[in-house]
């Protein structure tokens, strides 16, 4: 398994509103750039606009479709547009749920010209597990009503930290044979005329764990399907459609609440929670950070369109 350290991870959060856009709030959007990897969860109305004022590029290897309810994924058509007039030539794969291979035929199709760039599709379902160099992703259900599910990016593995003053104990001059060492590879010397060998593991601490995002489309709780594969999330972007007045409703249309976000935040140990997709008739979502804080200790995030979110490396 090839390891990748040192990558920076960010989330731009191109749409946060749920069902219509508003004055300050766009359709669903969500881009994950990992490093010089750029994927794209949900692809609202108007997606490539929000991407040019957050000067995120356009660059997506892989665009992840939670359900086909329009809102998540018109945005793909005017993206598509723009890539190929901008000379695109790298393949772009679209994955989804159910109906994701004639849907992207039909996105295709309602081009109306040849695009630059092949565009394929994947189906994914609950339990599938995606393996990239350097990351995965893992596949969950959703509970909205019709075939949706939520991803999990989780990084791979990171080396342990170099003991340096361990190495110089052992023989080794600081210099290009550390590198080696930390890139898992074992080196030969010569100490007072006997040949030693060094393996990574007598300079190196344990391995670390990588960072780990998670995003749920829309959807009810699904505790029983993060249970195991959900804890100990760097963020947590939750559907929050409602607040607790309209918990009723929130059942009725198959959203969660910002309260319900904060439960299962709380349950899955989460470092912190985005509130997302929220209804229109919200101005101020003050309210559901009071009503997330019910229920979760963490940091809380209501974030506006176009905030960019750091997620360091949780022990540096």
């Amino acid at each position: 398994m090839d390891i990748i350290a040192g990558e920076t991870l960010q989330i731009f959060f191109l749409g946060t509103s749920g069902a219509l856009p508003t004055i300050s709030r766009n359709l669903p959007c969500i881009l994950l750039k990992w490093g010089s990897h750029d994927l794209i969860f949900d692809c609202g109305e108007g997606a490539q606009r929000q991407m040019m004022k957050a000067r995120a590029g356009f660059s997506p290897e892989v665009i992840y479709i939670s359900h086909w309810h329009a809102d998540h994924f018109l945005g793909v058509i005017g993206l598509l547009q723009t890539m190929s007039f901008n000379g695109r030539e790298q393949p772009l794969t679209i994955v989804g749920p159910d109906c994701v291979h004639e849907m992207v035929d039909d996105i295709k199709g309602l081009c109306r010209t040849r695009l630059s760039f092949p565009v394929e599709s994947q189906k994914v379902r609950a339990g599938d597990l995606l393996i990239y160099e350097g990351y995965s992703i893992r596949v969950f259900a959703a509970d909205h009503g019709i075939p949706g599910v939520g991803y999990i990016f989780e990084e791979n593995m990171r080396p342990g930290r170099f003991n340096r003053e361990r190495a110089i104990e052992l023989g080794i001059r600081p210099g290009p044979l550390f590198g080696k060492l930390q890139r898992g590879s074992a080196v030969t010397i010569t100490v007072d005329g006997e040949e030693r060998n060094i393996t990574p593991e007598m300079v190196m601490g344990p391995m670390r764990p990588g960072r780990k995002v998670i995003y749920t489309g829309d959807t009810r709780p699904v505790l029983s399907e993060l249970a195991d594969i959900g804890e100990d999330a760097d963020l947590l972007i939750h559907d929050a459609t409602f607040d607790h007045q309209e918990e009723e409703r929130a059942k009725e249309f198959m959203h969660a609440t910002a309260a319900e976000a904060g439960m299962v935040a709380h349950t899955l140990k989460a470092h912190r929670l985005a509130l997302f997709h929220f209804s229109t008739r919200y101005t101020s979502a003050d309210t559901h950070v009071s009503d997330a804080r019910t229920h979760f200790s963490g940091e809380i995030l209501a974030p506006d369109d176009l905030t960019v979110f750091d997620i360091p490396f949780r022990d540096e």
